[in-house]
Parts: structure tokens; sequence; C-alpha cells
């Protein structure tokens, strides 16, 4: 049976220091952005499971004495100066450059709006679904909002780079009017009302096809398996179920829905294959 590390902790002057299981996720959260590692990387090199240190991250999870030492080691943190109530982040850890450490950041928590390529995803959804009475405004933004957080999780790198907002009824792609304003201008969707339901709906007609050449392989795998899982759901439905992803369920209401989130998620909304987790707690 492991060791747990207990909230009360204490370094080599005797002095007990009180700790957090939250404040020991974060800690290691941002020792390991200065490191810039992603958590697949940090959790090899210690020898978990992903998802076991997304949650040790999040602070749900406790970490024993074996595997803080192994972070230990592979972020480069003293356990005396981890456990000091005084810790903070070296900005010079292990010679990691200050530019290097901003664009990391950056990466992760500011996406840049890929327009064109938003543009092309929204046209290959809509001649995949277009058809599908069902396919709506309220659905095709869940649609996109699934295939951009699943690209996320699966190869940390953004797909459109668009940003979502939690909203009432689900999240929200940003400059959504705008980008749709243009492509109609430009003849290459239309926008149509309908009845279903007994319900006004709002529809989108493509009047041109996607540039398939914008969209690499990876992009298109991912497209295709959120429209084959999602793409015949009701409003209600695919709502709903977006109303439980970890990156909807951690946010505020009306702000935007940070895409480290996807990280955090579990069966069944995680689309990365972790494989068998067997640890003694």
């Amino acid at each position: 049976m492991l060791t747990l590390v207990p909230v009360e902790l204490k370094n080599r002057n005797c002095m007990n220091i009180k700790l957090s299981q939250k404040q020991i996720g974060q800690r290691i959260t941002k020792l390991r952005k200065m490191k810039g590692l992603s958590q697949e990387d940090l959790a090899k090199s210690v020898k978990i499971s992903r998802p076991s240190l997304a949650q040790i991250e999040l602070g749900n999870r406790s970490v024993d004495v074996l595997e803080l030492q192994r972070l230990s080691m592979v972020l480069g943190f003293s356990l005396d100066d981890f456990v000091s109530k005084d810790f903070t982040v070296n900005q010079d850890i292990e010679g990691i450059a200050e530019s290097k450490s901003k664009k990391t950041e950056e990466r992760i928590s500011v996406p840049t709006l890929k327009v064109n390529k938003f543009k092309n995803v929204l046209l290959y959804i809509l001649e995949r679904c277009a058809g599908k009475p069902n396919v709506g405004e309220t659905v095709l933004y869940k649609l996109l909002y699934f295939s951009d957080f699943n690209y996320y999780e699966l190869y940390e790198e953004h797909l459109t780079g668009a940003k979502y907002r939690k909203l009432p009824f689900g999240p929200v792609p940003q400059k959504m009017d705008t980008i749709i304003g243009q492509m109609i201008e430009s003849e290459q969707i239309k926008r149509i009302k309908t009845e279903y339901f007994n319900k006004t709906q709002t529809r989108y007609i493509p009047l041109t096809k996607a540039n398939l050449t914008e969209l690499k392989a990876s992009e298109k795998e991912v497209i295709d398996k959120v429209i084959e899982q999602l793409s015949d759901w009701s409003a209600s439905s695919i709502s709903n179920y977006s109303h439980k992803d970890m990156p909807w369920m951690a946010s505020k209401e009306g702000e935007i829905i940070n895409y480290e989130l996807a990280f955090y998620r579990e069966a069944p909304f995680s689309v990365r294959n972790y494989g068998d987790e067997i640890e003694e707690q």
C-alpha cells in the first residue's frame, strides 16, 4: 500500500506546513507549464496515467511519496521549497527561457481564430449534416464545439482556434454572426427558417463545397467521428450532453471556456485512449 502525502507536511526545519491537495495541484501545474511539458509527457515521466495527473492538478487526487519524488526530479524542484508557504515558480527554472514559457502559455490559453479553417470546417459539417431536419443552429454549434475540443484533447493543437462562451443553451462559438454574415454575402451558405416540432428553427444550407486541402487527415477524422456520434441528436439532447462535459462544467456562466479543461475529461467525453489504469490508493 502506498503512503499518501498528507495535507500537513514538514520541511527539514521540522516546521509544519499545511498544504491542500488543490495547492499541490496548482504548484505542479505551474511547474509543468514552466517546463513546457504536456500532461502526457509529464505523466509518462513519473509513471502514472494522464487522467491521474489531471486529477492531481485539479486537486481531486492525493499524491503518494514516490510520485512526489519523481515529480521533483522531472520538474526540478526541491521538496523543501515545494512545501514552503512562500513557494513561487522560478521564471528561469532549469534554464527554460522566458520567451519559450510565454510562448507556451500563449498557445495554451489564447487560441487564435483561423477564419478560413473555421469556414471550411463549417462547410464540411453542413455538407454532411444540412439535410438532417434536426441540425439547426443549436446542434451545429455543438458539433463545432466538440470538433474543436476533441481535436485539442487529442493533439494539443487548435483545430479552428475558435473561442466558445458558456451560455445557457450550451457552448457558443464567438464571432459566429460575423463569419456567417461573410459566408452568406460571398454565397457560400444560405440561411433559412423552418418549422421543426412546432418551433421556428434557423438552419444553414451550403452553396459551395469545403476546400478539403485546408483540412488535415487528422482534423477530418475528428470531425467525422463527432458527426457520426452526435449529428442525429435533438437540440435538447445535445445541449444536455454538452452541459455534462468538463470544460462546460468547470467554466463560469458567460465566460470563455478554456481549452485546457479538455484534459480533465472522463468517460464518455474523453476521446483519448489512456489505457487501463491500475493504482493502489
